[in-house]
């Protein structure tokens, strides 16, 4: 007779309970134990079924365990995971020749999380103002945005403008000026000999799906061609289809000089970053001055491959402009007195509302539709890419439902 005895079936409180008893409280999710996702859909342990309307946070644009990227996984999986860059490996030229294809930039330094992708930009941009364009020892200055969102790391908060993300993590580190975004003038008055860098998101996600006015990224990179500085966009949240274009700045006739893409690199499966540039810009480093255990894997490149691989064979990037279109059309009838704006570009799209958008994410999660609030007052709306026009038909139901209820 077998001494084995079955694992018990935990419930819901029963999961959470773990978690809030031996988990870091530093998210506040939605109260539900996703089980098991396929396509557009999760599945928690109650066996109930959602679409998934914010695709972890547009990682997996190509939608839950996609089986092209799955199979690939698996099989590279059997053969080496991990090399360290101390050693060449067969899958990272092939990613190298991928991101050059997809960006038109000559060069890539692979990662792991966006926020490293960000720092490794920013240490690009120090070096290169420091042996390109001569600026003096421990002066470079990089210029950001308010509102701005490229991680969490203790460089990155110093330049955030939100309170929650700082307090009680200073001292901060220098060399940022904050402007306010969509202000070319502010930027222009900003620019000194010593700036080396500006570092923006063309939309900015976090801060509730906010889209500059038209030719304002044009208006940037011709001030950084005129003051000799490096235009670097971080498209980690709007690359890789989320707009309706590849990548977000191709809205406007730019070329940056640095472009950082994370999270739909790897479709969801594993964590793959990476900073693309020309020669000048990453030919500033040297062996060891900048590296990472991880970055460059096997496992990861042979991934993130199949999953730019699955972007092109499957349209998804044009079906993103198709369907955005179409669902933001279909929002922006939504009638009810607290919505201030419905706002979007491809499938990213926010819901911005007077009052507080967690009672109406919290609702749309009874209603089968997964959802989260950003700045509060934001329902960011961004499904995976692979999402049918019936599927969104079905979730702008549910979605009207609780927006008229407010």
């Amino acid at each position: 007779m077998s001494t084995e005895h079955a694992a018990p079936t935990l419930s819901t409180r029963d999961f959470i309970d773990l978690e809030e008893r031996y988990g870091a409280h530093n998210y506040h999710p939605l109260d539900l134990v996703i089980e098991r996702g396929e396509g557009c859909w999760v599945h928690d342990v109650e066996g109930r079924k959602y679409l998934d309307c914010l695709s972890a946070y547009s990682a997996v644009n190509q939608g839950h365990c996609h089986p092209r990227i799955l199979e690939t996984l698996r099989e590279q999986a059997a053969k080496v995971t991990l090399t360290s860059r101390a050693f060449r490996n067969d899958q990272l030229p092939h990613l190298y020749k991928a991101l050059r294809e997809l960006s038109g930039l000559s060069r890539a330094l692979p990662m792991n999380s966006g926020a490293e992708a960000c720092e490794t930009a920013i240490k690009l941009a120090r070096k290169w103002g420091y042996t390109v364009k001569g600026i003096p020892e421990d002066k470079a200055e990089v210029i950001v945005f308010a509102n701005n969102f490229h991680g969490r790391t203790i460089s990155l908060i110093s330049f955030s403008t939100v309170r929650s993300y700082r307090q009680g993590f200073g001292p901060f580190t220098p060399g940022f000026t904050v402007v306010p975004y969509d202000d070319v003038e502010a930027v222009r008055r900003a620019i000194t000999p010593n700036t080396c860098a500006i570092l923006m998101e063309p939309i900015q996600a976090e801060a509730g799906v906010l889209i500059p006015r038209d030719g304002y990224l044009k208006q940037v990179a011709e001030l950084c061609k005129q003051h000799r500085v490096l235009f670097m966009v971080d498209e980690i949240q709007t690359g890789l289809g989320r707009t309706g274009k590849t990548f977000a700045f191709q809205h406007e006739d730019v070329r940056p000089d640095v472009i950082v893409v994370g999270k739909a690199l790897s479709g969801g499966f594993y964590p793959v970053s990476a900073v693309m540039a020309d020669d000048e810009v990453m030919g500033v480093l040297r062996p060891g001055e900048h590296g990472s255990t991880y970055g460059g894997n096997p496992l990861g490149c042979a991934v993130a491959r199949t999953a730019l691989d699955v972007l092109r064979d499957e349209r998804l990037v044009e079906r993103s402009a198709e369907l955005g279109t179409s669902f933001l059309a279909m929002l922006k009838t939504l009638k009810n007195r607290h919505i201030v704006e419905v706002r979007g570009r491809g499938l990213m799209i926010g819901v911005a509302l007077d009052i507080s958008a967690r009672p109406a994410c919290e609702a749309l999660m009874k209603e089968g539709v997964l959802c989260k609030e950003t700045h509060d007052s934001v329902i960011r709306l961004t499904p995976p890419l692979i999402v049918t026009q019936a599927e969104l038909d079905w979730a702008f139901e549910r979605i009207k439902k609780v927006i008229e209820a407010l």
